[in-house]
């Protein structure tokens, strides 16, 4: 566990903690005050990787994992000052939403509102944006929005994929729908919309990728989501053959006979674990087991926001990659450069 603390500036403090968990590892960035919502918060994305000899996880090969339905309110409190878990719930669920006017106490911003303004998805890890300011979260929302509109990235997350992109970069556009069956939501890609499948609610989805290292029949991949939508860069490094290592929902959409890989229809695969060859669950040091408690290897390392005043520098704020991440990039010989 690693904690960011950056010193305050005019007035103003950002704070971020970091913590690598299944559900949701975040990083948050707290903004208590009312005009201002940046420093120059910034911190470099490390992995935190042993260098000893790496061998059996055991029964819990991910025992640091946060485990919110084992704790109280109050240690949910306690613990956010160095994680943040779940943005959504069903209602009465412990999640970060239902806990934020605690949070707000804790950090002494008295009637202030803690919001959510920018989070990373469900299952991935990475960096959470607070704020106690309405008018700060609304401006940050209109650049978020206008910078989507201008196809201009703000988000960029980490990924290990099992399986090497066939192209160094480009990107990866696809239409998807979200689709409800036997109780479960899936993302499904349309081939050939029509404006009849767009009044439908099928969107139209863009990400920029960049392999930054490859080997043992691996990726890690740098992926710059220009559109939103749910499980967006789970379902394109599917259609690029490649799904995100514990990708337990749609890395069951790619087949492989006589080590060719294709796409299966989506709207006929059902979710299920994913499945690791002999090799790479070797050279990860896993049981087939353990490689089905294995998270989402998606990391919303890097948030890019607008100064203070117009005429200020860009923000950057960085979260650095979580344990389990960072082992598994070790395993696999994966340098982030």
């Amino acid at each position: 566990m690693r904690t960011i603390l950056t010193p305050e500036m005019g007035g103003y403090r950002v704070w971020g903690q970091v913590w690598g968990g299944c559900r949701q590892g975040l990083g948050i960035c707290a903004v208590p005050k009312a005009a201002g919502f940046g420093t120059e918060a910034r911190h470099q994305l490390q992995s935190r990787g042993s260098s000893k000899r790496l061998g059996s996880l055991g029964d819990k090969p991910f025992r640091r994992l946060l485990q919110p339905e084992n704790l109280s309110r109050e240690e949910l409190v306690d613990v956010l000052r160095e994680a943040v878990v779940d943005q959504k719930g069903k209602p009465g669920e412990l999640t970060l939403v239902s806990v934020l006017p605690e949070l707000s106490q804790c950090l002494g911003l008295g009637e202030r509102e803690l919001q959510v303004v920018r989070a990373s998805g469900k299952e991935t890890s990475g960096l959470v944006l607070l704020s106690s300011c309405p008018q700060t979260a609304s401006r940050l929302q209109k650049f978020f929005t206008h910078s989507q509109r201008a196809r201009k990235p703000t988000a960029t997350y980490c990924a290990v994929t099992d399986g090497i992109p066939a192209a160094s970069e480009g990107k990866i556009q696809a239409a998807l729908k979200m689709e409800h069956t036997d109780g479960a939501s899936l993302v499904v890609p349309v081939k050939s919309p029509s404006r009849k499948d767009f009044l439908k609610g099928v969107k139209w989805t863009l990400s920029h990728f960049r392999v930054l290292a490859s080997g043992s029949g691996c990726a890690l991949v740098q992926l710059q989501p220009l559109t939103a939508f749910p499980s967006q860069l789970q379902v394109h490094m599917v259609l690029q053959l490649c799904p995100v290592l514990g990708d337990h929902k749609y890395s069951a959409c790619v087949g492989t006979v006589l080590g060719q890989r294709f796409l299966l229809p989506a709207e006929n695969t059902k979710p299920q674990r994913q499945v690791l060859d002999e090799a790479l669950l070797s050279r990860l040091h896993l049981t087939p087991a353990q490689a089905a408690q294995l998270p989402l290897h998606i990391h919303l390392h890097r948030l890019h926001l607008p100064g203070t005043r117009p005429r200020d520098a860009p923000i950057e704020l960085l979260a650095p990659l979580p344990s389990y991440f960072s082992r598994t990039l070790q395993c696999l010989g994966l340098q982030y450069q």
